[in-house]
């Protein structure tokens, strides 16, 4: 089994350091992730520079670009043969409801689905977590258990977006499928002063939990539960087709 395993964190994060030693164990690793935290980068390419690939002293490539252009340049250039799955995490804070959207962790294991892999997105649900033993035990029981039953694993064209509680692994509840709750719209920006005296602005934090009912992220996690959200790739709004399409009526 091959590994290709990214993050939004940066090369140094100790999520990507826990989660790649453990994947060692179950087969081979590649590491290409972002020189630097690029959380909130999204599904972003970056197309108006040269992208530099280097590697440190534990065999981790880092790339001077965006977790989409650390995935599409390894299964598109970098590789000499495809991956068997993209892993991305273990991120340092949630990824729940709306937060999908802007999600750096997220965005590499998309553009892995993209190009033809079974992905995997992991995070854990603290901002400042004590450590990853926890979520690395986690993480390894879904890929082993993906790993032996290869015939259940079909994502079609789907993903998954996994959320671990930032407990103790007894203190865990097991497992549920869930699916995106959503947020109230973010806090306004902040206004400040750069040393110069030029307006600045800082984006402001993210919204309140407003959908975080039952069968929600946000409530499995409240829960002490792994929250496990299958992804689609297709955006499209299917319900609203023949009214939109009753609508084009009109315009005629």
């Amino acid at each position: 089994m091959h590994f290709l395993l990214s993050n939004d964190d940066g090369y140094q994060a100790p999520g990507l350091a826990a989660l790649a030693e453990a994947l060692a164990e179950l087969g081979k690793v590649t590491v290409v992730a972002p020189d630097r935290d690029r959380s909130g980068a999204s599904n972003s390419l970056t197309l108006d520079a040269p992208l530099h690939v280097k590697q440190d002293s534990r065999g981790f490539h880092y790339v001077n670009g965006t977790p989409t252009d650390c995935v599409h340049l390894a299964v598109t250039g970098l590789l000499e043969e495809e991956p068997d799955m993209v892993i991305s995490g273990i991120n340092s804070g949630a990824n729940m409801g709306d937060d999908v959207l802007y999600s750096g962790t997220v965005a590499a294991a998309m553009e892995g689905r993209f190009l033809g892999c079974p992905a995997i997105a992991f995070s854990l649900a603290s901002r400042n977590p004590d450590d990853y033993s926890s979520a690395v035990i986690v993480a390894k029981k879904i890929i082993e258990s993906i790993m032996q039953q290869p015939s259940e694993y079909s994502f079609e064209d789907a993903l998954l977006n996994i959320n671990i509680p930032d407990l103790k692994h007894e203190q865990i509840d097991g497992f549920e499928v869930t699916r995106l709750g959503s947020r109230h719209k973010a806090e306004p920006a902040q206004e400040a002063f750069d040393p110069k005296g030029r307006k600045v602005y800082w984006v402001g934090p993210v919204g309140s939990e407003q959908d975080a009912g039952e069968g929600t992220d946000f409530h499995a996690i409240r829960k002490n539960k792994v929250s496990i959200t299958p992804l689609q790739i297709d955006l499209t709004r299917h319900e609203a087709l023949p009214t939109l399409t009753n609508w084009l009526e009109t315009l005629k």
